[in-house]
């Protein structure tokens, strides 16, 4: 939104306070139906539409009887009544079919239901009975702009500019026009008209840099900043220049920019930002430290702004950069968070970086102090909850879990992610437990539900409970008839008992269909195969989950192994059990013993 925008925005909503239902009404058809570009500018159409009344009351005869209905009009609009505005509205018309406001308000209150096809009808009528009335023919373009027909909009506002030549915000609203057309010399040489009309802005010329630079007309860009910067003092323009120099490798031109802007404003971040990468890009540390410890320090300078960047050095620098010069960040982290120790971005951050340079006790804390800080932060418990997970705390995962769901009770998530520690703790009926809670708290969520289904089929399956585990399987699937892990799970679990290998078959063909390459899933419906006495047509899915991962599971490798086997490949056979005891980690307890078995039997062969 430019500046003429912000005044009228302001201006509108300071006479009517009421009037923010309206504006959401519709800009959510804004939302949906307009040019990105040309949003902003239909939307301050539409805030300033109430503006209207106190002009139209000035103009008006005092005693007015249409003035008074029409000013009834607007209330009702205004309190989001449409009916009874249009109501209104009709009676006045029906007295007097010339009164252009009462056109013009059952314009509004067409936009309101969203019927733009009617609030132009509605809108050419006010402007054919009063062509002199800005805002009527205004409002006019808007519709123009909102529906796309761009030459109908930019005539509109042309002819306006001839009309009023004093308005500012057409010169800008056309900038935007003619940018969106392709048309940069026409939204050059309006920039250059407001400019000749209203005065140089540092907005102004900001504009007219990136138009240039979307032009490829790189060196007349800058060149125009440094015009600009002879006579006026503008940090971001200054910061500008001091960027392109440094992308020129101009580091001792930079960094004069750089000062010269800091100068102006000692804490205008981009600038000090601007420093500090030029020393480190230069291999000056020593320095980019100092200029990054004074932004730090700075507590004017938003929070979020230096956690963002402290993001972006722990996250996208090199590595080497981070553990070479661990003090200074560690320096550089704590006091940022000091200065600002309520902040719930930089005690984020700081976890960050603690976790990433493998300090997971200072990791934990600041997270931790982050949850204390804000208790009432879903995100915050959310971001501990998450980083306990992949720390593997898994005793603190379980508490903090379930301290989380008390305050959050309708974000079953957070008692799945306690789970997740318990199951690690082997506390299985912890697991069950946890299970059992979610299906009572949230039996309308589909996902939840799946989730907690399969969970309990996994873990009575552990506890060696197969019709437990069949029939929270069975539930799950009622919810997900497609879902492939259960799928899989109750397959595999199937063919180990070597039971019902038909509703296992089916089960493990929907997986692999699904997900051709999945290693695990081809080794189950392989293995079924297998049991069902097709070793040759088991093979090529055990040679497809190969090639896809297979080769760094034993189970996988041994049970390919066993199909080559009973296929007569001796050879190859003993490979992949030689492979599958290498890999072998107690997985298979019994495969030693069953590989020396083979090999006697084919010694007495």
């Amino acid at each position: 939104m430019n500046v003429a925008s912000a005044s009228h925005f302001f201006q509108t909503y300071a006479f009517f306070p009421n009037s923010v239902l309206f504006l959401y009404v519709f800009y959510s058809y804004l939302n949906t139906h307009m040019h990105k570009i040309l949003k902003s500018t239909f939307l301050l159409c539409i805030i300033m539409a109430f503006m209207h009344v106190a002009a139209h009351a000035q103009d008006s005869r005092p005693g007015s009887e249409a003035e008074n209905k029409v000013v009834s009009a607007v209330q009702l609009l205004n309190a989001n009544d449409v009916k009874g505005a249009e109501g209104v509205l009709a009676e006045i018309l029906a007295a007097d079919a010339e009164n252009d406001a009462a056109w013009y308000y059952l314009a509004m209150a067409s936009l309101m239901k969203n019927d733009v096809a009617a609030a132009e009808e509605y809108l050419k009528t006010a402007v054919s009975l009063d062509p002199d009335n800005f805002w009527y023919r205004y409002r006019l373009a808007g519709i123009y702009g909102a529906t796309q027909r761009q030459e109908l909009t930019v005539d509109m506002y042309e002819k306006l500019l001839e009309d009023f030549p004093k308005r500012s915000e057409l010169y800008l609203d056309m900038v935007d026009l003619y940018a969106a057309q392709g048309e940069y010399e026409k939204a050059l040489d309006t920039i250059n008209q407001v400019e000749t009309v209203f005065g140089v802005t540092e907005n102004l010329v900001m504009y007219r840099f990136n138009l240039l630079r979307r032009m490829d007309r790189h060196e007349e860009a800058f060149a125009s900043l440094e015009k600009f910067n002879e006579e006026y003092s503008s940090p971001y323009v200054l910061s500008t220049l001091a960027d392109w120099q440094m992308s020129m490798y101009n580091d001792s031109t930079a960094l004069a920019y750089y000062d010269e802007a800091l100068e102006l404003v000692p804490d205008y971040s981009p600038a000090l930002l601007g420093k500090a990468e030029t020393y480190r890009l230069t291999r000056r540390y020593d320095e980019y430290f100092d200029v990054l410890d004074s932004f730090v320090s700075m507590k004017d300078i938003p929070a979020p702004a230096k956690s963002e960047y402290l993001m972006a050095v722990v996250q996208r620098t090199d590595p080497k950069f981070v553990r070479s010069f661990m003090p200074q960040l560690d320096s550089i982290i704590t006091k940022a968070s000091e200065v600002h120790p309520s902040d719930s971005t930089l005690l984020q951050t700081a976890g960050v970086y603690f976790y990433s340079t493998d300090r997971k006790d200072k990791a934990k804390d600041y997270f931790g102090r982050n949850v204390a800080t804000w208790p009432e932060s879903m995100s915050a418990s959310a971001t501990f909850v998450e980083f306990l997970m992949y720390a593997e705390d898994w005793e603190a995962l379980s508490q903090e879990g379930r301290k989380a769901f008390e305050k959050f009770p309708k974000e079953t998530a957070f008692l799945e992610m306690a789970s997740v520690g318990d199951y690690n703790l082997k506390r299985y009926d912890d697991v069950l437990q946890i299970c059992e809670k979610v299906l009572e708290v949230a039996p309308n969520d589909s996902s939840s539900t799946l989730r907690a289904w399969s969970t309990m089929g996994d873990i009575y399956h552990t506890l060696g409970d197969a019709k437990k585990s069949y029939k929270a399987y069975d539930k799950a699937l009622k919810v997900n008839p497609d879902y492939v892990y259960v799928l899989n799970n109750y397959a595999y679990y199937l063919s180990t008992e070597g039971k019902k290998l038909k509703k296992a078959y089916s089960m493990s063909k929907k997986t692999i269909e699904a997900e051709p390459n999945n290693s695990t899933y081809l080794d189950t419906f392989g293995w079924i195969l297998y049991l069902q006495g097709k070793p040759e047509q088991a093979k090529p899915y055990f040679k497809q989950a190969m090639l896809y991962g297979g080769k760094e599971s034993p189970v996988i490798l041994d049970h390919y192994a066993e199909v080559l086997y009973a296929l007569k490949e001796y050879d190859l056979a003993f490979v992949y059990w030689n492979l599958a005891r290498q890999k072998n980690a107690g997985d298979i307890p019994d495969l030693d013993e069953r590989i020396d078995a083979r090999k006697k039997s084919i010694d007495r062969k």
